[in-house]
């Protein structure tokens, strides 16, 4: 079921199933809630309720037009601000790539809020904003990073996407995967709708906001985050790679890693099967907590 629901000033379109525990999945970057059609009913079948929302600039959620909307601390309060509305004064947070930035600077800003966190593929090493400068990835990381660099200028990225959706999608799917026909022709074709109805604009806008995102977290480096975490690595993300999660204890006394095999950045999607039954067994006895 999808319903519209009211968060810090905005409505962001969220996918529901199931009754019992609240578990809240955040999307990254270019997907939707629809990236956890294999989770959803997993979770709901184990007696959880699944909350999976389109993130604000994505899909059915509203698009604000300023870049300066889609700053970390803005999409927390969007976190947040949902869970408020539905009610929940604790839930389980499941998040990837961009949605795992989001749930580590919540889990820091917000530990009372966050019961236990899974982050598939993005480690915390001390650093919520996740990103290193733009000036020191042009330098330093442009081979791995160069997209983040080409979304920087509005209307650049919007430019380069507009015009062929389908095919700039294939690229950023085809280009993390371990395997690059995870996903089929009809599950391909819903995100093409989506990015050819919303534009890239809101989603090339979180990246826009990513020194500003730094200087806004500045006070919180190096804070450590006290919630239970288990962490999924992919053994083939090109990047970030799995080796990026060694250290995490440093931050994390209650650290699980995992490594899903053969799998690329894309995980769960590409490895469904693995990634459901870790996530059953690490928030399983949640299920039937009083909430």
């Amino acid at each position: 079921m999808s319903r519209r629901i009211p968060t810090n000033g905005i409505e962001l379109s969220v996918d529901e199933t199931g009754t019992g525990y609240p578990v809240v999945l955040l999307h990254g970057f270019p997907e939707l809630a629809f990236s956890w059609r294999y989770q959803l009913p997993a979770l709901a079948e184990a007696g959880f309720r699944a909350i999976a929302p389109d993130l604000r600039g994505y899909g059915a959620s509203d698009k604000p037009s300023e870049v300066e909307a889609y700053g970390l601390l803005t999409l927390v309060d969007d976190f947040i601000g949902l869970i408020d509305a539905l009610e929940y004064e604790k839930v389980a947070l499941v998040a990837h790539d961009w949605g795992a930035i989001i749930a580590w600077a919540a889990a820091v800003a917000h530990p009372g809020r966050i019961e236990r966190l899974v982050s598939l593929n993005v480690p915390y090493r001390g650093h919520c904003a996740a990103f290193p400068t733009i000036e020191y990835i042009r330098e330093h990381l442009s081979n791995r990073f160069g997209y983040v660099l080409m979304l920087q200028e509005p209307g650049v990225a919007e430019g380069w996407f507009t015009p062929e959706p389908a095919e700039k999608l294939a690229g950023f799917y085809r280009g993390g995967a371990s395997n690059p026909e995870f996903m089929t022709e009809a599950d391909f074709q819903v995100y093409v709708d989506a990015f050819t109805a919303g534009t890239i604009t809101g989603p090339a806008n979180y990246y826009r906001n990513i020194d500003a995102n730094s200087a806004a977290t500045e006070h919180l480096a190096n804070a450590p985050v006290i919630v239970p975490v288990m962490m999924i690595a992919a053994d083939s993300d090109p990047v970030l790679p799995a080796s990026l999660v060694v250290g995490m204890d440093r931050w994390i006394p209650n650290l699980r890693v995992e490594t899903v095999e053969h799998c690329g950045h894309w995980t769960q999607q590409e490895q469904p099967e693995p990634v459901n039954r870790l996530l059953l067994d690490f928030l399983g006895d949640l299920a039937g907590a009083s909430m």
